[in-house]
């Protein structure tokens, strides 16, 4: 076994010198600023992977290699390790000792730990390099986190920036993308005229009620109460019938109640004669078992039930991709977006609508029945995005932190959804 010294200026050129003699599965043991530069300790990955042969229960290791592979063990008599040359395990019989699997175990998790540690130090080294020589990718990366994208979708649109654009050609070709890469309905016929069944699901509070409310007056203003009717499965929260029960009074709209599949069964068998029916459904954490319960009863009720997910735009973008990958079951038909009044960034909503695919029927603004309740429109909602960000100045990133961000996002870049956004 060798582990090898490379010394060079920074931690890139270190790195290139490592990859050029022991390719690129080298391991990292160690990484240290030295005067005028960085010292890297390597070993090739043939090397390391000797170590984890599966038939050797017991390997025996020359303490000068165990003391370069784990810092704080304490050999009885240390060997130094040599700078200027490789160092060789071929050490005397007296100079060996045993190691357990359990503790080589350990040193390989160390080891992979540091080499995990390198690769983000790198990458902050790599960011810092381009965003000084091209600011526009630079200027444009920023707008998009302030914006609240997610730091791998900018990551993967940035790369990608036409050469030679200007700050407002760049910002324009992101819009471009990410108006083109979101999907909406275009307009009410979707559901207003074609009508059916439409249950609207989602996570407690996120305005379920309210924008069922909003949804049944506009059917109502088409088509007439006679052709619309509202089925609840709020049985749960105290006074979700009774909400739903006064919005239909004043729209003259029977609402029904039901407790389980059976039950939903037997109402949409009654109301089948109905243009649309909206079901209002109990609010339940994406974490929630009941979840998926929820979503065999809606399935079990027939083919002709689309679900329809209520997003609450104030959520971060990590707590949206939770949300849709819980309740997504096999298909959703679309999406709503709600409380955009009180979102003070919406590009992290827009980011998971675009990932995962969706398509957004309705965006909800306020409380008011049916006034807040509008067809997604994209070029509307990209532009808003970015004009929000302003708002948020205190909290968004400057060029020191930047390099730190982007760092992170070196693995997300292999992701498939990113993959398959369309760029043409």
């Amino acid at each position: 076994m060798n582990v090898r010294k490379f010394t060079a200026s920074t931690s890139r050129g270190a790195w290139s010198l490592v990859r050029e003699a022991l390719g690129p599965d080298a391991v990292i043991l160690s990484n240290r600023a030295i005067d005028g530069g960085v010292e890297i300790l390597a070993l090739a990955g043939e090397d390391m992977a000797s170590l984890a042969e599966p038939m050797v229960e017991r390997a025996a290791i020359s303490e000068t290699t165990l003391a370069s592979l784990v810092p704080h063990h304490k050999p009885t008599q240390p060997a130094p390790l040599a700078l200027t040359s490789n160092v060789s395990d071929a050490a005397p019989a007296s100079d060996r000792v045993e190691i357990s699997t359990a503790e080589l175990n350990n040193m390989m998790s160390e080891i992979r730990s540091m080499r995990g540690m390198l690769e983000i130090q790198l990458s902050e080294l790599a960011w810092n390099d381009p965003q000084k020589r091209e600011p526009v990718k630079s200027t444009a990366l920023r707008e998009m986190l302030a914006a609240g994208f997610s730091a791998s979708l900018a990551r993967y649109l940035i790369a990608r920036l036409p050469a030679g654009a200007s700050n407002q050609s760049g910002m324009d070709w992101i819009k471009s993308i990410l108006t083109r890469n979101l999907t909406t309905i275009g307009d009410e016929n979707e559901i207003l005229e074609k009508g059916g069944v439409y249950a609207l699901v989602g996570p407690t509070g996120v305005g379920k009620t309210t924008t069922t409310a909003k949804l049944a007056a506009r059917c109502v203003m088409r088509h007439g109460p006679g052709k619309l009717a509202l089925i609840t499965t709020d049985g749960y929260r105290i006074g979700g019938y009774e909400q739903l029960r006064i919005y239909g009074k004043i729209l003259g709209v029977m609402v029904h109640s039901v407790k389980d599949e059976a039950d939903l069964r037997i109402a949409l068998d009654e109301l089948k004669g109905k243009h649309t029916v909206l079901i209002d459904t109990v609010g339940v954490s994406q974490r929630d078992q009941m979840v998926a319960d929820q979503i065999a009863m809606l399935a079990g009720a027939g083919d002709q039930v689309k679900r329809l997910l209520c997003l609450n735009a104030t959520s971060t973008g990590e707590t949206l991709n939770e949300v849709v990958r819980s309740y997504m079951g096999d298909g959703l038909a679309g999406c709503i977006l709600t409380k955009l009044d009180e979102a003070a960034t919406i590009g992290s909503a827009l980011d998971v609508v675009i990932r995962q695919k969706l398509n957004l029927y309705y965006v909800a603004n306020g409380q008011r029945v049916p006034e807040d309740l509008h067809v997604a429109n994209q070029q509307y909602l990209v532009d808003r995005a970015f004009k929000l960000k302003r708002e948020t100045a205190p909290f968004q990133l400057g060029d020191a932190e930047i390099p730190a961000v982007m760092a992170n996002t070196v693995r997300a870049m292999n992701d498939k959804s990113l993959r398959e956004v369309i760029l043409g």
